[in-house]
């Protein structure tokens, strides 16, 4: 069997991927714009989020040319460039993507106005979305590809050396040995590091005005949603294209390739620190364990352009959206399952029983295939549940909706009732799932679960992009005065987007606790001679560092989101102060007789995301640094294990809950609650709710799943340099730990 011949394989997919979403660009990009009102205000939205982005990278680069810059010097030079790699990568994905959200959005309202079929309407969506979806999955194994060939395979680094160990460099400053796994932890710490500013960056952009439009423009003025009359309307649409496309693009980009490498450095790790397993593994195993989570992304990546292919080159699609963009999910996933299969039969099928067995590969060629099958089903069911406490079609969140004619008091409470009880479900299948991946392979299968639910990212990012494409053509819709069929069309759109997101929210938590335990274990692996109990690699949680590490690490999230809700607020108390400023000086605004000062608030928005996405990004870069030079490897265990549990029951919750306040809402505007609709005191605490409920799901859910998978990663890149220099060693009091 040839290695390289299968290598092609991802190649092949990388450049099927990437060349498809250039197709798909320059064919939405080709159709009809509309009316001149309709150019206008889609190229002010075009220009925001260009101005945005521009400026949060400048900033990112500086930033991230320092980290490279310590990486380079103290961990390994080779780590250095793999994390630019990574960044340069994340970075080029949530700009196509968002690029051409904008250039998207304005052509599907033209379909919607010219055809008057939801159908067409939906192809031109999903063609924008599917270019971010694309990109994703493309550009992350073009990373991937690069850091392999010019590290692993020209750099010697996927060879054993003659005695049958994995080849290791040696720092020249810090004179610490490091193998390939800190060279591809380097290049994941990349792809994290834009996508967690993307999520924080684009989360406060996108929510300060979100709720700038809502508290004054709808429960003050009472003006529809998208009004022109709002001046916060045109930055809440620019919101869309750099949270929820750009930064849900570097956020789900981050999870891929963290689930991949994840699984990959684990497979080294276990090689390199088990001594009698790694003799009966052999060279041959390891480097097809080291291979198979790439080329099984691969194959998902070929999945994922025949499923996303369905809709696109079927004549006619139907008026049921629902059913559309589920069936391309389906033929994606369903692809990519029998592909996988093949290819772990192909790939492992010529390896010895005892081979297999030291490597813990339980059910033998198909352990990892059947753990990643179980991880892509874990994904589905944890979707499915966020469905049923989100969805305004089931019982919790028609309960927070008749809640609301008490008052937005009540409608709070409710909301969030609803997302503490929605935790323990998700949590139950993922114990289940960890579990099941164990039994069938160890720590590795965990982690191709993690790889299993992302393998047909490229999908389920295509329908999550084309969501805020059909919200933001609805907003060109209202504000450039068409009539409302138009606006029902693309309302209609954008309920399945929210609907359809759901499963994709439970993939991006499923993959970030499965990867970061993975990522956990491979963390005490590269410090095995301080986590070694009765000759069992453990993290004694009742050892004084651990425990106290424990505890802080579970208050780091609370502290990472506080952070998050304090800067939404702050931005937004801007924006609300703007919007009222402009109707109270300017009456002739709301009449319809002048135009607002959108540009305003589009600046207030950059500048208050610009400013406040700073400090909670290097938070989570610094303190698992700074804790581990100071109190030493053992300490950054129980963070990271106390930050992992908080952070997926925190993560869950928000997401849950705003989801639930926001549905609510429009449970309420839809007619379900007798009596009640847009305008009445119902309608307000909902909206209220919602507006709680903003930078919940939009901003601290999302980046909370790159927290914990970022502290992970960084650490386990540090900790071959802080596990023996930190300052209780330099003191001579480590022992205390013992």
């Amino acid at each position: 069997m040839d290695l390289n011949l299968l290598t092609i394989i991802v190649m092949f997919a990388v450049v099927l991927g990437l060349g498809y979403a250039a197709l798909n660009f320059y064919l939405t990009k080709k159709l009809k714009e509309g009316n001149e009102r309709m150019q206008h205000i889609a190229a002010k939205i075009r220009e925001g989020a260009g101005a945005f982005i521009a400026y949060e990278y400048k900033i990112v680069a500086i930033i991230g040319a320092a980290v490279a810059v310590v990486l380079a010097l103290l961990i390994a030079w080779e780590a250095g460039i793999a994390f630019v790699i990574g960044a340069a990568m994340s970075a080029t994905a949530g700009y196509v993507g968002m690029k051409i959200a904008t250039y998207a959005n304005v052509r599907v309202t033209n379909a919607a106005n010219e055809t008057r079929s939801t159908g067409k309407t939906l192809k031109v969506a999903f063609r924008g979305g599917s270019v971010m979806g694309l990109c994703v999955a493309g550009f992350a194994l073009l990373g991937a590809i690069i850091v392999y060939c010019c590290f692993g395979w020209a750099g010697g680094m996927l060879k054993l050396t003659e005695a049958g160990t994995v080849v290791t460099h040696t720092n020249f400053i810090t004179k610490q040995p490091y193998n390939l796994s800190i060279i591809l932890s380097g290049y994941a710490l990349g792809c994290s590091i834009i996508a967690l500013f993307n999520r924080v960056g684009g989360g406060i952009y996108t929510k300060a005005a979100d709720m700038g439009a809502d508290l004054v423009g709808k429960t003050e003025a009472h003006i529809p949603e998208d009004d022109p009359r709002n001046p916060a309307t045109i930055a809440d649409n620019v919101g869309d294209n750099v949270g929820d496309v750009a930064g849900l693009g570097a956020d789900l980009l981050e999870s891929f390739v963290g689930s991949i490498m994840a699984t990959i450095i684990l497979a080294i790790e276990l090689f390199v620190n088990t001594a009698n397993a790694s003799a009966m593994i052999g060279a041959s195993l390891l480097q097809k364990m080291i291979l198979f989570p790439i080329l099984f992304a691969g194959i998902g990546l070929i999945g994922c352009v025949i499923g996303i292919s369905y809709p696109l080159l079927k004549p006619k699609l139907s008026d049921n959206p629902h059913t559309e963009l589920n069936l391309a999910t389906w033929i994606s996933a369903g692809v990519t399952l029998v592909g996988g299969c093949l290819l772990s039969i192909f790939l492992f099928n010529g390896e010895t029983a005892d081979a297999l067995k030291a490597a813990k590969l339980n059910l033998g060629p198909i352990s990892p295939w059947v753990a990643a099958a179980v991880g892509i089903v874990a994904g589905i069911v944890i979707g499915i549940i966020s469905e049923y406490y989100t969805s305004y079609d089931y019982k919790p969140t028609k309960n927070i909706a008749h809640a609301s004619k008490e008052g937005p008091a009540l409608t709070i409470t409710q909301g969030m009732a609803t997302g503490m009880i929605s935790t323990m479900l998700p949590v139950v299948v993922l114990g289940i799932a960890i579990f099941a991946c164990y039994a069938i392979g160890g720590m590795f299968c965990v982690g191709c679960g993690a790889m299993g639910m992302l393998s047909f990212v490229a999908a389920t990012v295509s329908v999550d992009t084309y969501g805020p494409i059909s919200d933001n053509a609805g907003g060109i819709a209202e504000m450039s005065g068409l009539d409302e069929e138009v606006r029902a069309i693309t309302d209609k759109l954008d309920s399945v987007g929210n609907t359809t997101a759901a499963i994709g929210k439970g993939f991006a938590i499923g993959s970030a606790a499965l990867a970061t335990m993975s990522m956990m274990s491979s963390y005490l692996y590269a410090a095995a001679d301080q986590f070694f109990l009765d000759g069992l690699l453990s993290l004694n949680i009742i050892r004084g560092d651990i425990i106290v590490g424990a505890i802080v690490g579970a208050a780091i999230p609370f502290l990472f989101s506080g952070m998050l809700i304090n800067a939404v607020a702050k931005a937004a108390r801007k924006m609300v102060e703007e919007v009222r400023r402009q109707f109270n000086e300017n009456p002739k605004i709301l009449t319809g007789e002048e135009d607002p000062d959108s540009t305003k608030c589009v600046t207030i928005s950059s500048q208050g995301a610009l400013k406040q996405m700073v400090v909670p990004s290097i938070v989570a870069i610094a303190i698992p640094v700074v804790c581990g030079f100071i109190f030493g490897a053992g300490f950054v265990g129980g963070i990271l294990i106390g930050a992992t549990l908080s952070a997926i029951m925190l993560a869950i919750y928000t997401g849950n809950a705003g989801g639930a306040w926001d549905n609510a809402k429009k449970y309420i505007e839809s007619g379900g609650v007798e009596g009640s609709g847009k305008g009445t005191p119902e309608h307000d605490a909902a909206i209220v709710g919602d507006t709680v409920g903003d930078p919940l799901k939009d901003t601290v859910g999302p980046s909370l799943d790159i927290l914990i998978k970022i502290m992970s990663t960084i650490s386990l890149v540090c900790v071959v340099v802080f596990k023996d220099f930190n300052l209780l060693s330099a003191l001579h009091l480590e022992g205390i730990f013992a």
